[in-house]
């Protein structure tokens, strides 16, 4: 799921803290950030605020936690961007 930079952080960190397994946030550049990992997490949401340009993905390892990221992307809609639309579709 590729996001934009208008993320509402609270609410994305409250569903990265709901998951029960880890959850990546991917740069185009093949950078990592375990989102369960407090300073991967400030650092990955600091480059997502200041804009890529749609350059990173977000994936779970647990398949039942990605229900927490629909949650959030049908509240925030606008941080899909883009690939609204191809989101919803798959899912």
């Amino acid at each position: 799921m590729r996001l934009r930079s208008d993320v509402e952080v609270s609410a994305f960190e409250r569903a990265v803290q709901k998951s029960h397994g880890t959850v990546w946030l991917i740069g185009s550049d093949g950078s990592r950030f375990n989102l369960k990992s407090f300073i991967s997490r400030y650092v990955a949401l600091a480059l997502l605020i200041q804009n890529c340009n749609n350059d990173l993905e977000l994936f779970c390892d647990n398949k039942s936690d990605e229900a927490n990221f629909f949650e959030f992307f049908r509240d925030n809609p606008g941080v899909l961007g883009d690939s609204r639309e191809e989101f919803w579709q798959d899912v």
